[in-house]
């Protein structure tokens, strides 16, 4: 009985010790309350992220997700500006590039239901070259990050915008490495064996 009571105490003490604030414990939160730096966040998180990490700017409505691989930052700046600040952050970096994917109900979604989405439209096709731009249904970008944070880390980063369909989701990539040489490199393998 003693023995129980001793393995009791010892991991009430434990839990106790714990920090309710770490951010490693509790990944889903957010990281500041203080938005002041989000973009100093921003930065340090991507130097940490390499391919297969994700970086997603969304709208006010964006649910909070309970994945432990999904952080959540909220951006003192209207979602253009806070796009504008992560392909800024992204086009510096020398491990990283961004595959890009917007909700596919973008191009669905008329002035009358959503006001602002003209303007919206427009004002990505001036952050991002339109080639590189893939759509896809929201639903199933949802369901890509879901099974990928289940092994990697995905930023996600909350604007005050109030108009649908207008997340953005960077799934970064190695810049440095491309799909051309790793498929030379399966081949040279492929050969050897």
């Amino acid at each position: 009985m003693m023995k129980y009571i001793v393995i009791l105490l010892t991991f009430t003490l434990l839990v106790g010790c714990i920090d309710s604030n770490d951010k490693t414990l509790q990944s889903n939160r957010p990281i500041a309350d203080d938005t002041e730096n989000w973009d100093d966040i921003v930065e340090e998180k991507i130097k940490r992220f390499g391919h297969r990490n994700w970086i997603v700017v969304v709208d006010e409505a964006y649910p909070l997700q309970s994945s432990l691989g999904i952080t959540m930052l909220r951006s003192p700046l209207g979602q253009i500006e806070t796009l504008k600040k992560v392909m800024s952050i992204l086009n510096e970096q020398k491990h990283v590039k961004p595959i890009i994917y917007l909700d596919k109900e973008i191009d669905y979604v008329n002035e009358n239901a959503a006001k602002g989405i003209t303007a919206y439209r427009d004002s990505l096709m001036g952050i991002f070259d339109k080639s590189n731009l893939n759509k896809v249904m929201h639903d199933d970008i949802i369901s890509m990050l879901s099974k990928t944070s289940d092994q990697f880390n995905v930023l996600v980063i909350k604007t005050n915008l109030n108009i649908p369909y207008t997340s953005v989701f960077f799934q970064l990539d190695c810049k440095y490495w491309n799909d051309v040489a790793e498929k030379q490199l399966r081949d040279k393998i492929s050969e050897s064996i």
